[in-house]
């Protein structure tokens, strides 16, 4: 067992141990995939390496598959009800990038809608918020009998994720319905640009948050961390949320940073994000 993540300290003890399987979150992949000792490394002992806690970018999940293996795979859930739904290795196919989007399909003992704020199920293709009913959902959150109203319904777990359900049944998370933003009537999911923005070759992470915005309420604006040695233009990165989901959804900013803020459980801090840009005003930062 090791003391903390060490990403050599991960590869040495994969390959002497023969590990076959483990778990990460995103952010720890891209970290491995940045070191240099990874292709110096024998990790064929890998079966089965499980990640979850945060979205992964679509290119860097296709760099992990061609240099770690076709061994991924994802599961979704909350404290409140893990697991919900897994995205299965055999899902993991490069000839279907657009599955690498997903967080799969909900598992056998999960019973799962998709609910409009009316608690009605929404059609196929519609966003909403994942609900959950199972066996292993809390029973309640300590001494918060408030919370756990708000939370917990006649059984069912709300989320708080907003999502939306294909024809074969595969889930997309869009975001959490309180990361949403309103620019200029339009509601707009932080993720959907991420997704989009993930891709680009020059972009290592990126985060996206609503900032304060005289005319239009909220304004999109992406934090980039860069690739190492990579020097992506502004310009190229708006442009290509513009072609992919349209103007609404286009930053009106791109801000460079080295790193972004995380949580102890590897997320990204939005809270911390968007506190820099909302201090003093009157919205309250979720």
């Amino acid at each position: 067992m090791l003391k903390g993540f060490d990403p050599e300290a991960v590869l040495t003890t994969i390959a002497r141990e023969r590990i076959n399987f483990t778990l990460f979150v995103p952010t720890m992949i891209y970290v491995l995939l940045d070191h240099p000792a990874l292709d110096k490394t024998d990790l064929s002992s890998l079966e089965l390496v499980l990640y979850g806690a945060s979205a992964m970018s679509p290119s860097r999940l296709v760099e992990g598959i061609e240099r770690i293996g076709p061994v991924f795979s994802q599961l979704y859930g909350q404290t409140e009800c893990y697991p919900v739904s897994v995205l299965r290795k055999a899902d993991h196919d490069p000839k279907t990038p657009e599955l690498f989007l997903s967080c799969g399909f909900p598992i056998t003992a999960c019973e799962v809608r998709i609910l409009d704020d009316d608690d009605q199920e929404v059609k196929t293709g519609e966003a909403g918020e994942i609900c959950v009913r199972a066996p292993h959902v809390m029973a309640e959150y300590w001494k918060r009998p408030d919370i756990t109203a708000e939370t917990l319904k006649n059984g069912w777990v709300h989320t708080g994720d907003i999502a939306r359900k294909d024809e074969r049944g595969y889930m997309f998370i869009l975001d959490r319905k309180k990361d949403m933003i309103v620019s200029g009537g339009f509601n707009i999911f932080p993720r959907e640009v991420e997704d989009v923005l993930s891709q680009h070759a020059d972009v290592a992470m990126v985060a996206v948050v609503g900032i304060p915005d005289e005319k239009w309420g909220e304004s999109v604006t992406a934090i980039v961390v860069p690739r190492e040695g990579a020097r992506p233009d502004p310009d190229e990165l708006i442009n290509l949320v513009k072609t992919r989901k349209g103007s609404a959804h286009a930053p009106k900013q791109i801000q460079f940073v080295k790193q972004l803020p995380m949580t102890g459980v590897g997320k990204v801090d939005k809270k911390v994000l968007r506190a820099g840009f909302w201090s003093g005003r009157d919205r309250m930062v979720g």
